[in-house]
């Protein structure tokens, strides 16, 4: 299987499966002098790791990082890890996974799964939770991008759903600081309650819905990206696309842009008080031409409803036969809800690559 690695400089390669030993990254291309902890990375892989509300799957994982390569510890903080510049190898290990859930479906394609393309590219497949389709792999892009943070002096990258199923927010109700407070990672509090009788009914009737998150990062260097085939924006929207269950990607106004006009589309500039151009608006989405404005880099996803689901799907099996599927075992109703964290790892990821080349090409940031 080819293509499991992403980026330019900053480079990323992912291993593992659902239900083997463990999965992974390795980094490469990660400057020297980098400073981190442990504690660093495990914060984001705690906000996306499994069983943390009856609104994601039961499965407990812990998902502790083991760091395996490329680091020094600090003379001064033994805390502290320093990068060398070397190839940063990081394992998360699988402690319960059960397999023996699948074992109905070993031959069934199940309906919005990759079972059947997977089948059909591969002529072999792994049946236990997905094997390498299964959105587990994604746990190892959350620790690559709480590296990626820490190579851009000031970035802060945040995300947020702003919409589950047919819910949505109240923008003029937007608190960053609710996002932590809440197991939707919603930044309207009022929605949040709404939200949690909506999803039981959901849970209730077997069935599963998608959302729509929000990544925002700010401290984004204007310049960085490259105009044509090297654009911040493509880098990002290939890094968003990549995540399981993602179906579509928007910067900016995204879509909304096609339905308004040019004048209330385009960010009007003026000069600032310090002799630096300010934008009046950020319909852009921090980025023109490929390229930061140095505004706030905007991106949004939209996340289908989880495949897995109990009631019964129509589907063929391995050799033809027609059949109706019910997926058992444990899954998330709203996929959508863990893969905040991961949309912030793989804007990361991509703002950080974007760093790195601009620094090489042009020698300043």
């Amino acid at each position: 299987m080819s293509f499991n690695t992403f980026g330019h400089l900053f480079r990323v390669t992912t291993w593992g499966e659902s239900h083997g030993r463990g999965i992974g990254c390795v980094v490469d291309g990660c400057p020297p002098g980098i400073r981190f902890t442990l504690a660093d990375i495990q914060a984001d892989l705690d906000r996306r790791k499994p069983g943390q509300s009856k609104h994601t799957t039961q499965r407990q994982e812990d998902d502790r990082v083991e760091v395996l390569s490329g680091v020094l510890e600090a003379e001064d903080d033994p805390e502290t890890l320093v990068t060398t510049g070397t190839p940063i190898s990081m394992a998360i290990w699988n402690t319960d996974q059960r397999s023996k859930d699948y074992s109905d479906i070993k031959d069934r394609y199940r309906p919005g799964h990759a079972d059947y393309t997977y089948d059909v590219k591969y002529g072999i497949r792994d049946y236990r939770g997905g094997g390498r389709s299964s959105a587990r792999e994604t746990a190892a892009r959350v620790a690559a991008g709480a590296l990626a943070r820490r190579v851009v002096p000031g970035l802060d990258v945040r995300g947020a759903m702003v919409s589950i199923g047919t819910k949505g927010i109240d923008r003029t109700r937007w608190d960053w600081a609710e996002v932590r407070r809440n197991a939707f990672f919603c930044p309207d509090a009022e929605a949040v309650a709404q939200w949690d009788a909506y999803l039981d009914d959901i849970r209730k009737s077997l069935n599963s819905v998608g959302g729509v998150i929000e990544i925002v990062a700010t401290g984004v260097p204007a310049g960085i990206g490259a105009p044509v085939y090297g654009k911040l924006d493509q880098d990002i929207a290939s890094g968003l696309m990549s995540i399981n269950a993602v179906k579509g990607v928007e910067i900016g106004n995204g879509f909304e842009a096609a339905r308004i006009t040019g004048v209330d589309n385009a960010d009007e500039m003026r000069m600032g008080n310090d002799g630096q151009v300010q934008f009046l608006s950020n319909h852009a989405g921090g980025i023109l031409g490929g390229i930061a404005t140095g505004q706030p880099v905007v991106a949004r996803f939209a996340v289908k409803p989880t495949s897995s689901i109990m009631t019964p799907r129509r589907s063929v099996t391995a050799s033809g036969e027609e059949v109706e599927v019910v997926t058992r075992g444990r899954h998330d109703p709203c996929v959508g809800i863990r893969a905040v964290p991961i949309g912030e790892a793989m804007v990361a990821c991509a703002i950080a690559d974007h760093y790195l080349l601009h620094r090489g090409q042009t020698g300043r940031v």
